[in-house]
């Protein structure tokens, strides 16, 4: 059976705070977690996806961003976010000493583009890649209403594979407009559609919190092996 205990490492600046995930059975392979703009690691759609990955093998870290270790609610400030992606950079790094296999790297909203920023500015040159690959949930790729602000700058710049996870009524994108901008990635992707639910993936439902998580690790497995 695996394991969860809080976990906290300030050694590196920012420091990595969260939640470790052990899994009875490790594959060799681990995924790093984080939150929102809104919530924290402690988001029931993280706690829930980290239960179902440690159960297939992975080794997770769910972890709040250094925005959210300096305050318990509310947004990051402008600014925040160069100093959120090296918090990210750091859980990698905390990470790799203690996993063989391969990295992987998501978050939910702006978590994830965090983590899509952070692999974009990567050299390209650069081996061993940062992570092996990304999981991204509700991609925030514009605010409410407003579409022409696209936030898509960096997908160019792109190099990491990526699967995305997006319901078809998210108001922070649509379905067609996701799939016009993951045409910038240079590199391998994949949209799964969510039917129905919003930005936060309906897992409010009953019958989503049951399966939408073991849904995303079978399509996380077709994309990743």
């Amino acid at each position: 059976m695996e394991s969860t205990i809080s976990f906290f490492d300030n050694s590196l600046d920012p420091a990595v705070r969260g939640f470790l995930h052990s899994p009875a059975n490790p594959n060799g392979d681990a995924l790093i977690l984080t939150h929102g703009a809104g919530s924290n690691c402690t988001a029931p759609l993280l706690v829930a996806l980290s239960e179902v990955f440690a159960g297939h093998g992975y080794t997770v870290l769910r972890c709040d961003l250094p925005f959210r270790q300096q305050r318990q609610t509310g947004p990051p400030f402008p600014g925040n976010a160069e100093r959120d992606r090296e918090g990210l950079r750091n859980a990698i790094a905390v990470l790799r000493k203690n996993v063989a296999g391969r990295l992987f790297l998501g978050g939910h909203s702006y978590g994830g583009r965090q983590a899509t920023m952070l692999c974009a500015a990567e050299p390209e040159s650069l081996k061993p890649e940062l992570v092996s690959g990304l999981l991204l949930l509700s991609y925030p790729l514009h605010p409410p209403r407003k579409p022409e602000q696209l936030r898509i700058q960096h997908l160019p710049n792109l190099r990491t594979p990526s699967l995305f996870v997006h319901g078809t009524r998210d108001p922070f994108g649509s379905v067609a407009e996701m799939t016009a901008a993951l045409r910038l990635v240079h590199a391998k992707t994949e949209l799964m559609r969510v039917e129905g639910a919003g930005h936060d993936l309906g897992f409010k439902g009953k019958i989503q919190a049951k399966e939408l998580p073991a849904s995303i690790l079978a399509k996380f497995g077709e994309m990743y092996g």
